[in-house]
C-alpha cells in the first residue's frame, strides 16, 4: 500500500489559481464569507453563517484551539563603521529549551528555540541586540546562533529583566507571520484576524485557517443544533507551507506537528462511536493520528511521548484492523495507567488518497494550493472528486487560502 501512494505524481494535483482568486485580506465580517457545501457528491453553495444548518444533530464537532504567535523577529546587526547594519530575520518554528511550550512561555531571562534564520550569510557569528519597550520598560533582547539542527538552527535568546516573560517580549517585538503567498507585509489588523476566536494555547507559525470563519453567534447556533463541541491542539508549523518539490509524494518528508488530546475529548470521541466532524486540516490530521496512536499503544501500553509519534507512512505500511472506538479506549486506558488529563506527543502523518479515514466523517475547510499535501488529503476525503469542487469555486467567485472562503465536505 506504502508503494502504491508513495508513487502518486503531484502533477495530478494542480490546478490554475490566479493571484486575483488568492484572498489578500479577510472579509470585514468572519461569517459573511461563502461555504460551498459538497454533500455525496452534490454540490452548492450558502453563506458560512448558515453552516450548523447541514450538520447533523447530536454529532461531535472537534476545533483545534492552537493560537499563532508572533513568531517572526528582525534585528539589526551592528555595523564598526557606524552605519545602518544588516536586517537579520529570525523566524521561530519550535522551542528547544525549554521544549514544552506551556513552558517556554513563561520562560524568563533566557530560552532557545529552533529557527529559521534569513540573511544568515550577513550573520556569521557574535549576539544581536534590540532594546524593546515591554509595559513602559526598556529591555535588551538578544540572539545567539548556536548551531544547525536540521534545516533550521538554534538560537539562545536572552534578556536583561528578570520581570518579563518571553511571551511579553513577543508580544511587544514580534509579527504574526502571515503566509507568504500573500505577498506583503503584516499588519496591526492581522493580529486579530489570523487569530480564530476560540484560539488559546499559543504555539503555531500559522493559523489553522478553516476556524478563521467562526463567530461567536455561529457557534452558538451550532450549540442551538445539538451539535457538541470539542478542541484539540495541533501547533501548525512553517511545514505547512512546504511545497512537494518531488515529483512523487513518496520522496516528500512531511513536517512534524505537535498535538494534545485532553481526556475528555476522547471520552466524547468514544461516546460519539468514534466519528466527528473536523474543522480544518489541522483537526483532521490531530484525529486521524489519535487512531494510529491507540494501535500503538496497543502493543506498546508503555509507549513514551516520544515513542507515540506517528510517523508519515504508518498508515500505509500495515492494515489495523482495530476499531475506531477500540482503539480510543486503549489511548484513554493509558492516560488511566499514567495518570495524565492530556496525552501529549507528535505526528508526521501524510494522508493522500488511498488513506481510509477512521474517525472524521466531515470536514470544513479552505481552499487549497496547488499540488500541496492539503489538497491530497482533500481528495483521499472525497473519493478523488476535488476537481469538481475546485472548478465550481473558480468558476462561482470563491476566494482561495488562508483568508479565502470555506467548504464543507460530506463525501
Amino acid at each position: 500500500m506504502e508503494e502504491k501512494v508513495g508513487h502518486i505524481k503531484i502533477s495530478e494535483y494542480c490546478y490554475e489559481l490566479p493571484d486575483e482568486r488568492i484572498a489578500k485580506y479577510p472579509l470585514a465580517q468572519r461569517d459573511s464569507s461563502k461555504l460551498l457545501v459538497y454533500n455525496h457528491g452534490q454540490i452548492s453553495e450558502d453563506v458560512f453563517r448558515n453552516i450548523a444548518a447541514y450538520l447533523p444533530t447530536g454529532a461531535l464537532m472537534v476545533f483545534n484551539n492552537t493560537k499563532v504567535i508572533q513568531a517572526r523577529l528582525h534585528f539589526r546587526k551592528e555595523d564598526t563603521k557606524q552605519n545602518q547594519g544588516a536586517l537579520i530575520e529570525i523566524f521561530l518554528l519550535e522551542p528547544a529549551s525549554p521544549s514544552d511550550y506551556a513552558q517556554m512561555f513563561t520562560q524568563r531571562e533566557r530560552c532557545s528555540w529552533y529557527c529559521l534564520v534569513g540573511n544568515l550569510k550577513r550573520w556569521k557569528e557574535g549576539q544581536l541586540h534590540r532594546t524593546v519597550n515591554v509595559g513602559g520598560k526598556e529591555v535588551v533582547l538578544s540572539a545567539e546562533r548556536i548551531g544547525p539542527h536540521g534545516t533550521s538552527f538554534q538560537i539562545d535568546f536572552s534578556w536583561n529583566d528578570s520581570s518579563v516573560t518571553f511571551a511579553e517580549l513577543l508580544e511587544a517585538v514580534g509579527e504574526i507571520p502571515i503566509p507568504p503567498y500573500l505577498n506583503r507585509k503584516s499588519e496591526e489588523s492581522d493580529k486579530t484576524t489570523y487569530q480564530t476566536v476560540y484560539s488559546k494555547i499559543k504555539g503555531s507559525v500559522a493559523a489553522p485557517t478553516a476556524g478563521l470563519h467562526f463567530t461567536e453567534p455561529v457557534l452558538n447556533d451550532i450549540d442551538a443544533h445539538g451539535v457538541e463541541r470539542q478542541e484539540v491542539t495541533l501547533h501548525v508549523g512553517a511545514g505547512t507551507f512546504k511545497p512537494v518539490k518531488s515529483e512523487e509524494i513518496g520522496d516528500h518528508e512531511m513536517h512534524t506537528e505537535y498535538i494534545a488530546v485532553r481526556r475528555e475529548t476522547i471520552e466524547k470521541l468514544i461516546a460519539h462511536d468514534g466519528q466527528a466532524i473536523a474543522v480544518g486540516t489541522t483537526s483532521v490530521r490531530t484525529l486521524e493520528s489519535l487512531y494510529y496512536i491507540g494501535v500503538f499503544l496497543a502493543s506498546h501500553p508503555d509507549a513514551t511521548e516520544e515513542e507515540m509519534h506517528v510517523p508519515q507512512w504508518t498508515p500505509y505500511q500495515s492494515e489495523a484492523d482495530m476499531s475506531t472506538v477500540d482503539s480510543l479506549k486503549t489511548t484513554l486506558a493509558y492516560l488511566d495507567r499514567h495518570g495524565l488529563d492530556v496525552l501529549k506527543t507528535s505526528t508526521q502523518i501524510i494522508i493522500a488518497p488511498g488513506y481510509q479515514y477512521h474517525i472524521v466523517k466531515m470536514i470544513v475547510t479552505n481552499f487549497h494550493q496547488p499540488e500541496s499535501t492539503l489538497l491530497l488529503l482533500v481528495s483521499a476525503f472525497v473519493n478523488g472528486d476535488w476537481h469538481r469542487i475546485y472548478d465550481y469555486a473558480l468558476a462561482h467567485d470563491f476566494r482561495f487560502l488562508s483568508y479565502g472562503d470555506s467548504s464543507l465536505l460530506i463525501p
